[in-house]
C-alpha cells in the first residue's frame, strides 16, 4: 500500500532560538490525546494541590497522610509528595540555604502541576517557608486549584515534639540555616484551612481538610 506523503511546509515547528529569551526556546509543548477535562471527568472530582506547610515537626506529614488516606477510601484519586522523600530523589541534589529552598518548592510546584493536569488530589507537606514560593506555586495553577493549609503549631510544641530530634542539634549549632531558628519562616496571609495540631486529634485536623474541600465541591461524599 502506498501513503501518500503531503509536502513538508518549510517553517520549522520549533522556536527561533535568536528571537526567543527562554533556556529552552527549542522545545513545545505537545498535546495529549487524552484533555485534562476528560481526565477530571473519569476521576470523578475535582483536581487541586493541597500545599501543607509548618515548622519542622507541626504535623504536616501526619496531617497529610491522613487526608491522603481519607481520600484515597472514598475512591480519590490522589498523591502524597513529602518532603523528605522527595529529598531521597528527584531533589536529592539540594541543600538548605535559602537559595535550594526556593529551588526545592519550585520543582514540587512543577510536580504538584502535573498531578493537576492528571485531575488528581495531591498532598504535599513542605515547610516550604517563604511566602513568595508558596504564591509563586499558587501563580501557575488556575484559581481554586492551589489550597494552602497552614498547619500552625507553635514551635515551643515542635521542639518538644521533636521526632527527628532536629531541633536539639539546631539548638547546638550542629544543623545550620533550621527553619525557625536561623532561618525564618513565613507565616500565610490568608490560608484556605487553618489547623491547630496543639489543639484537636490528628484525625480531626484531616477531617478539617476533607470538610473543607466537601463545601467547596471538589468531592462528592
Amino acid at each position: 500500500m502506498t501513503v501518500k506523503i503531503d509536502k513538508i511546509e518549510e517553517a520549522s515547528p520549533y522556536k527561533n532560538v535568536e528571537t526567543q529569551g527562554e533556556s529552552s526556546s527549542d522545545v513545545v509543548w505537545h498535546q495529549a490525546s487524552v484533555s485534562h477535562e476528560e481526565r477530571i471527568a473519569s476521576n470523578g472530582h475535582r483536581p487541586a494541590v493541597l500545599w501543607f506547610t509548618g515548622l519542622s515537626g507541626s504535623g504536616k506529614s501526619t496531617v497529610a497522610n491522613a487526608v491522603d488516606k481519607m481520600l484515597h477510601d472514598i475512591g480519590c484519586k490522589t498523591y502524597l509528595l513529602d518532603g523528605d522523600n522527595v529529598r531521597h530523589g528527584l531533589n536529592g541534589d539540594l541543600g538548605f540555604s535559602d537559595e535550594d529552598r526556593v529551588e526545592n518548592i519550585r520543582r514540587i510546584g512543577e510536580v504538584s502541576k502535573l498531578f493537576v493536569d492528571a485531575g488528581q488530589l495531591v498532598s504535599t507537606a513542605f515547610i516550604s517557608p517563604f511566602l513568595a514560593d508558596r504564591e509563586q506555586v499558587r501563580s501557575q495553577l488556575k484559581s481554586g486549584e492551589f489550597i494552602e493549609v497552614f498547619i500552625d503549631t507553635p514551635i515551643e510544641i515542635c521542639e518538644l515534639r521533636d521526632p527527628k530530634g532536629l531541633y536539639k542539634k539546631a539548638r547546638a549549632g550542629e544543623i545550620k540555616n533550621f527553619t525557625g531558628i536561623d532561618s525564618a519562616y513565613e507565616l500565610p496571609v490568608s490560608p484556605e484551612v487553618h489547623v491547630k495540631t496543639a489543639e484537636q486529634s490528628v484525625e480531626a485536623c484531616a477531617k478539617q481538610v476533607i470538610d473543607y474541600l466537601k463545601s467547596h465541591a471538589y468531592i462528592d461524599m
